[in-house]
């Protein structure tokens, strides 16, 4: 078992951290820290280095200079414990499709060797809305629910920290919002999340705080409303609040809106307002 920290040390420590390929420079003095129990969105486009440090952080990769620590241990000194203290979700669902959702989840626990490995199933599907599902093929899934069992798999024997590298690529609208609540699930549990992403909405709804890496470069770091006040202050007026196409696919197709899946009331469209930046 990951040997536990006092509360106060971050859940990651990044400091310094640089890679290269040839002549390519990847990243180039990155540093940031996570709370434990936080969600903490690494933002960037294609190319800006999210997946590289990731892979660092996973020990999958060496970095030529700086230093990393996970669960307080660093990243190149003890990669066992640090791989014993994480769990890793890549950009596509590993799942096997020839299993049903149910032996999914019991192949990984006899992998980890978890005890009780038929209740820890269980209970994952029942966490994640896939009880009725769990005798199903996984290639009768949709993309939201192979989603949803890929991150149920990676709780298996409760590791601390869990990155998730851009988890709702290629998800329809109403996948990405079911990701989006299992995400908020983990934190809410405890666990720490570590989110790439690329996609600024995602960044916005679930992040504690954000880092937005540019070229190897993180180049602010800090929480949504520290980084609103960045910028110079919006001109508030009123106006009539048009519904996003998120709200017209959702009302057709019978989903739930990014509000709805926080519990928040949404109120007539024609009766809010809205910023004007």
């Amino acid at each position: 078992m990951p040997t536990t920290h006092p509360p106060a040390e971050p859940a990651i420590h990044v400091a310094g951290l640089e890679k290269s390929y040839k002549e390519v420079e990847v990243l180039r003095g990155v540093d940031f820290d996570v709370a434990r129990g936080s969600i903490f969105a690494l933002l960037g486009s294609n190319g800006a280095g999210k997946t590289t440090v990731v892979n660092i952080l996973s020990t999958l990769l060496a970095a030529d200079a700086g230093a990393a620590a996970v669960n307080g241990w660093d990243v190149a000194a003890h990669a066992a414990e640090v791989r014993a203290s994480i769990s890793l979700t890549g950009q596509f669902a590993a799942v096997d499709e020839v299993l049903t959702g149910r032996e999914n989840l019991l192949l990984v626990a006899r992998l980890r060797h978890v005890e009780g490995p038929g209740s820890v199933a269980d209970a994952l599907l029942e966490r994640f809305a896939l009880a009725e599902a769990g005798a199903r093929k996984v290639s009768t899934y949709s993309g939201g629910m192979r989603r949803r069992l890929d991150i149920a798999m990676s709780l298996i024997g409760d590791p601390p920290v869990i990155f998730l590298d851009e988890p709702t690529t290629g998800l329809d609208p109403e996948a990405r919002l079911e990701v989006w609540q299992a995400v908020r699930e983990l934190a809410s549990n405890g666990t720490t999340v570590l989110l790439t992403t690329q996609y600024l909405d995602e960044a916005e709804q679930l992040a504690d705080r954000i880092a937005i890496l540019h070229h190897g470069r993180i180049l602010v770091d800090g929480t949504l409303a520290e980084l609103k006040q960045l910028l110079p202050p919006a001109q508030v007026e009123y106006v009539e609040k048009q519904p996003t196409l998120e709200d017209v696919f959702l009302a057709l197709v019978g989903g739930q809106t990014a509000e709805e899946h926080q519990g928040k009331p949404v109120g007539n469209a024609h009766d809010q307002t809205k910023e004007l930046r």
